[in-house]
This record gives structure tokens, C-alpha cells and sequence, in this order.
């Protein structure tokens, strides 16, 4: 239950990846930009065999590229979830109930921090502060931030993506 299947490159993937990292060859000092758009192609990840072919189009090395997706959260070396649900640990937001809400969030998707959702649909991870400590506690999905949560508004929150009332 808690690890997605690992990410698969065909050829057409593979060719995507190419023409999205030859866009960037002039340009590396954008690599997170780089690394982000490649992730989103590949299932919310960036697998090895991914870095040889963004580092054979864009000349950074492997080392380089991998030194993102250890240092960066938001940059993943094994595939996570459609939807990628972090919940804020920092003070502001444990103070104000980020635990309750966390447990909420794991009951509705059945899953542990760190794990992904067996139809690969949800990601649950925890990340440092969102930037919301005024109105915590707060949890980002994807790129959206939600804040001023309770258990009962995370869970419903939770089931809307569920049901595809969110995309």
C-alpha cells in the first residue's frame, strides 16, 4: 500500500522529456523550473533513467540533477500520486492542531505520512512551513494552499478530491 509502482520510460515518455529539457539546454541556471516540468511528465517523479536523459540534452550532470532530489522536497526520485497532499510541521502549525488534522487526512485516504494510495491517486507527506502560519494549520495539495483546517474540514476537503469535485 505504501509504495506506487515504479515509473516506467517508453519511448514516447521518453521523447517528451527530450523535447522539454532541449527547451532548457541554453539555460541551466533554471533547473529547478527544468525539474519540475520533467517531474509532472513522469507520475510526480525523477527517476535515474530520467536524469540520464535530461542531463544528455541540457550537459548537467547526473550528479547535479540528483543533488535536486535530495535537497528539494518538492523534487521526487520515486513516483507519488496524482495528488500530492503535504501537510505543514513547523510550530505555528502543530501549535494550532496540524496533528488532528493529519490524522484526519490519514483516516480518509488510509494511508501514513510518506505513503501513496494504492490507485496512485493520493501522495501524504509533510513538508516545512507553507507560509500560512496566521492561518494554521495548513496543508498544500499540488501547488494549492488550504489553511484555517480542522479534522472535519481536511477530511472533506480530502473527499472532494476523492470524488473529483477538485481536479
Amino acid at each position: 500500500m505504501s509504495k506506487k509502482q515504479d515509473f516506467v520510460l517508453t519511448a514516447e515518455t521518453q521523447a517528451q522529456i527530450s523535447a522539454e529539457a532541449k527547451k532548457y539546454k541554453e539555460a541551466p541556471w533554471q533547473l529547478m523550473r527544468i525539474l519540475l516540468r520533467i517531474q509532472k511528465i513522469c507520475e510526480n517523479s525523477f527517476p535515474r533513467d530520467v536524469a540520464v536523459v535530461v542531463s544528455q540534452e541540457t550537459g548537467i550532470d547526473v550528479a547535479t540533477l540528483y543533488s535536486y532530489t535530495s535537497f528539494y522536497a518538492m523534487i521526487s526520485d520515486v513516483p507519488r500520486g496524482k495528488y500530492i497532499v503535504r501537510m505543514c510541521e513547523s510550530a505555528p502549525c502543530h501549535i494550532t492542531g496540524a496533528r488532528d488534522v493529519m490524522d484526519a487526512i490519514e483516516y480518509t485516504l488510509k494511508i501514513k505520512a510518506g505513503e501513496t494510495t494504492p490507485d496512485g491517486l493520493f501522495t501524504l507527506e509533510y513538508c516545512q512551513c507553507l507560509g500560512m502560519c496566521e492561518k494554521s494549520p495548513a496543508i498544500m495539495i499540488n501547488d494549492q494552499v488550504y489553511s484555517d483546517l480542522t479534522p472535519g474540514k481536511a477530511s472533506g476537503l480530502i473527499e472532494e478530491y476523492i470524488r473529483g469535485d477538485i481536479a
